[in-house]
């Protein structure tokens, strides 16, 4: 899929087939990227170093609904707040897009939603980040790497 990353492709895959189970083949460690990888819906996050064998065994895994993570890399916490998985895939959507400064009217323009909607999003996401300001969002997006910056 030229033009498309890993994360975008992922989204996209499960978008047209929620029931796919995506295993992520990386050469990158940095726990930011295995963090969006799973919040982009990815099953698996493993090295490109990885042996054959262990790759076989990773596909297995995810193949029978398992998350698996390359036994380099250290899970990921979840994001503070009161919800068990963190933000939800419309959240990370929307805060994108608070990102790229886009105002509520043209997130929701963008993603065929109300405004209403979007300033929900908005108020959820800091609820659940247990953060009080749009700015403290911004940076806690950014400093976590949740966002792709524009």
């Amino acid at each position: 899929m030229p033009g498309v990353n890993g994360l975008e492709a992922t989204r996209q895959i499960l978008a047209l087939h929620p029931e796919a189970r995506v295993l992520m083949l990386s050469m990158h460690p940095e726990e930011t990227l295995v963090r969006q990888a799973l919040a982009a819906g990815a099953c698996g996050y493993v090295l490109k170093n990885a042996v054959d064998l262990e790759l076989g065994a990773a596909i297995r895994r995810v193949a029978n609904g398992e998350t698996v993570l390359d036994s380099q890399l250290k899970r990921p916490p979840a994001l503070k707040g009161g919800r068990h998985a963190g933000l939800t895939a419309r959240e990370l959507e929307v805060l994108q897009m608070i990102v790229e400064g886009k105002s509520n009217k043209e997130i929701a323009a963008a993603l065929t939603l109300s405004a209403n909607t979007v300033a929900v999003h908005r108020a959820n996401m800091m609820d659940t980040l247990g953060i009080h300001k749009a700015a403290e969002l911004v940076v806690y997006a950014i400093r976590n790497g949740l966002v792709d910056l524009p």
